[in-house]
């Protein structure tokens, strides 16, 4: 099966599982488990920021960082597409009482930093207070430069406002870049990072920042219900991929660019885009009409897709080779020939 829906849908692989077998474990929640307190101070290194702390997925370490950074009343500036504002419950409003405000995203993936600017609230009592501005990295694939990075940094400074990066897949736009996960992170006061998307491992990701902010997350952690127990089973994963699996992504993102490649060469399917591990499909109506079901004759030659009407995002991952990648092109030809 050639599994194209996200890379989310990795599998441990043998060495992965073999090192999660072999983890020295104790109780988290007392700060016991030896292997989750490795990970959490390797990855705030990797990170260069003074502590991190290992949640339960990228939803619970974004709504952490949201509920460290401001209080009832307060707000945060978001784009309109990113996804903490669109993808994650409303958490941030239900549990924390933090108002969003969304501006507008372009087609880089970058927030409009002049609307961002407009939208910091007055000191009146009418209004919510800005506290923090928000940015992902990647978003839909899509890389923010350190230029972008170091922009919005800036004007998070000129306002007194905490920068907090949603970067599940900022190992993607790291190996993109050709930078270090640390300047990545840089620019930012906090940062979340994944581990169950690009890194294959089977759960969790981390949230690292100053170490005042950390041990405030490390409270809503607990409030929250993310405490666990002998959790170095899941941090030795992620310490193996933090070893193994970074370096890799530019496999997936070769791949992400063939298949763009050999689609576009299709008649009838359209790139909207392709950047890093994703690629954003189009079928026109033509084609659309002659393959209603291309989603159910694309999974009976073992090649799985997610479809909303005529488009579909295909993400490539570890369990996605280059030889898969052929096949799904000549899949997709065949289907639509």
């Amino acid at each position: 099966m050639i599994d194209l829906r996200s890379d989310t849908v990795t599998q441990p692989t043998p060495a992965m599982r073999a090192a999660m077998a072999a983890a020295e474990v104790g109780d988290d929640v007392y700060g016991e488990d030896p292997t989750v307190n490795e990970f959490q101070d390797a990855v705030a290194a990797l990170l260069d920021k003074e502590a991190a702390l290992f949640v339960t997925s990228g939803t619970q370490g974004n709504l952490c960082g949201l509920l460290a950074h401001c209080g009832r009343g307060d707000e945060y500036i978001v784009g309109d597409h990113a996804h903490t504002f669109m993808y994650e419950g409303g958490g941030g409003a239900v549990l924390g009482s933090i108002q969003p405000q969304p501006v507008p995203t372009g087609d880089d993936g970058m927030i409009n930093l002049a609307a961002a600017e407009a939208a910091v609230k007055s000191p009146d009592h009418h209004f919510a207070r800005t506290r923090l501005l928000c940015l992902e990295n990647t978003n839909d694939g899509r890389v923010l430069t350190l230029a972008q990075m170091q922009e919005s940094a800036e004007v998070a400074a000129r306002h007194g406002l905490s920068h907090h990066l949603d970067g599940a897949r900022a190992w993607n736009a790291a190996v993109a870049l050709g930078v270090t996960p640390s300047a990545v992170a840089a620019p930012f006061d906090s940062v979340s990072v994944c581990l169950s998307k690009g890194l294959g491992t089977p759960m969790g990701s981390v949230l690292a920042g100053p170490a005042d902010l950390i041990d405030e997350a490390h409270k809503w952690r607990k409030m929250l219900g993310g405490g666990l127990r002998q959790a170095g089973i899941v941090a030795s994963a992620g310490l193996y991929a933090l070893e193994h699996h970074i370096e890799r992504l530019a496999d997936d993102h070769a791949n992400a660019a063939r298949l763009a490649e050999g689609l576009a060469a299709i008649d009838g399917v359209k790139i909207d885009s392709c950047a890093t591990n994703m690629v954003f499909v189009r079928l026109d109506d033509e084609a659309l009409g002659e393959r209603p079901d291309l989603r159910e004759d694309l999974a009976g030659r073992g090649i799985v897709t997610r479809w909303n009407g005529s488009q579909s995002r295909l993400v490539t991952h570890l369990d996605v080779s280059a030889a898969d990648i052929e096949t799904a092109i000549d899949a997709f030809a065949d289907l639509l020939a």
